[in-house]
């Protein structure tokens, strides 16, 4: 029997990611089933199941090998690591090989290219708000009136804004300016520019990613978010887009789905754990 695959998130308390998540992980265990490889999924932080009761739940199954995978685009934090050595202290039998993260695969890309694109060629009006549960979410953003809205843009008039989530770690940003390149050259060499901007904690923000391409003439702007799940990060990349749509009408703004649950990024997943049973010595 194959080493469990254990995928961590870091923990979100909105429902709409921890669905999307737990559907994931329904996804995989479908996938690897037939190999007779269990499947697993837990949070650092914020939301259930917690890494440790997964964790305790695989060693209760007799698993005391896993491949533990950071279910993230970017680099891997201190945290992850840190989360794994706790439960090894828990389980002094436990024994771990890691799954490298998910981006920037060349599918991870090919996926942002067709959300890009369905923004690109979406020729029904958005609406802004839509309303989920008592909760209203950010759907889409919408700057110009109906009429101009579906006019023709040539893709050189337009520009992209490649999101990443931000962070204190210098290093994780570098990458996110490396992955909108990689993306401009493969994937979105027809349009103006791909510019990067960030959720938070580091400049530039949404609106500042934007302003750049306005200022560069763009007469269409995508907003094409790198994150893997929706939920609160993304409604907020949709707020800040239609926060600065609402101050430059003349500006034509769409914004893009996130990845998402999908058979190609199980596919990189189901990679990733192949690669690191590599290092799982045979018995």
């Amino acid at each position: 029997m194959k080493p469990p695959l254990l995928l961590i998130g870091q923990g979100s308390q909105d429902d709409a990611y921890a669905a999307e998540f737990g559907r994931f992980v329904h996804r995989l265990r479908c996938r690897l089933d037939q190999t007779g490889a269990d499947v697993s999924g837990g949070y650092l932080e914020r939301a259930t199941p917690r890494l440790s009761d997964s964790v305790a739940s695989l060693v209760a199954r007799g698993h005391h090998r896993l491949v533990a995978l950071p279910l993230s685009l970017s680099r891997v934090s201190d945290d992850f690591p840190a989360a794994m050595a706790r439960e090894q202290q828990r389980h002094p039998t436990l024994m771990y090989d890691y799954g490298r993260p998910l981006g920037p695969d060349h599918r991870v890309l090919a996926l942002l290219a067709e959300r890009l694109n369905d923004a690109a060629t979406e020729i029904s009006r958005p609406r802004a708000l839509e309303l989920a549960g008592a909760r209203p979410r950010l759907r889409a953003v919408d700057s110009l009136p109906p009429e101009e809205y579906n006019a023709h843009v040539e893709p050189g008039d337009t520009a992209v804004v490649l999101v990443g989530e931000g962070s204190t770690d210098a290093a994780a940003n570098a990458e996110i300016h490396r992955v909108s390149r990689l993306f401009w050259e493969t994937h979105a060499y027809d349009f103006m520019t791909v510019e990067t901007a960030f959720v938070s904690v580091t400049p530039p923000g949404v609106p500042g990613g934007l302003e750049r391409c306005r200022r560069l003439g763009a007469r269409r702007v995508i907003v094409v978010p790198y994150l893997l799940f929706a939920g609160g990060l993304l409604e907020r990349v949709w707020a800040q887009a239609l926060a600065y749509g609402a101050g430059h009408p003349d500006l034509d703004i769409r914004c893009a789905e996130v990845i998402g649950d999908c058979e190609t990024l199980a596919d990189v997943v189901i990679d990733r754990y192949e690669e690191a049973l590599q290092l799982v010595p045979r018995p």
